[in-house]
């Protein structure tokens, strides 16, 4: 049954972070902006313990995939402790303002992954990744530059090609 909500459903970025995902296994993974819950149920099969945020309770009480362990918060503020694994699949279209919040990412794609990243570094476990799926329509490089200001080296882990743009898993790791 479809969500009464605006919930994002898994597109060619949801599979991409699939991509990256898969293989992936340890104690503890997050998933910010878990929206329809695909991915956050993906991480369940192989992580001990697995949470997913949205910050819009209605999509988080009513997941198509639902998640055991769903918290509603903006980005990882209401989070603490360690995660092997932060992946989020952010909204990064490139907006003046956010009107839509599951898929505008403001200013240049990149205020919306910038908090998002800016929350869930301090989380990151030492040895542990995350991933997060930016446009190359988006100014990508300024959230590798916010990485390594806040300690962590970003890579491009993965590369999808779109016919109007290239979407990128970018891997960060403490440095």
């Amino acid at each position: 049954m479809p969500s009464p909500c605006r919930e994002y459903e898994p597109a060619e970025d949801t599979f991409l972070l699939c991509d990256y995902v898969e293989g992936l296994s340890g104690r503890a993974a997050l998933d910010i902006g878990s929206g329809s819950g695909y991915v956050t149920r993906l991480l369940e099969r192989s992580f001990e313990v697995v949470v997913g945020t949205d910050i819009d309770h209605c999509i988080l009480k009513n997941q198509t995939y639902p998640a055991r362990n769903r918290v509603c918060c903006n980005a990882a503020d209401a989070l603490r402790g360690e995660f092997d694994v932060i992946v989020s699949n952010p909204p990064y279209l490139d907006t003046e303002d956010i009107s839509f919040p599951d898929t505008d990412g403001g200013p240049g794609g990149v205020a919306v992954p910038g908090r998002f990243l800016r929350s869930a570094a301090p989380l990151l476990a030492p040895g542990g990744a995350m991933g997060m799926v930016v446009s190359s329509l988006s100014r990508h490089t300024e959230l590798a530059r916010l990485a390594a200001s806040l300690g962590l080296k970003a890579d491009i882990a993965m590369r999808r090609r779109l016919f109007y743009e290239e979407l990128y898993v970018l891997r960060l790791t403490h440095r």
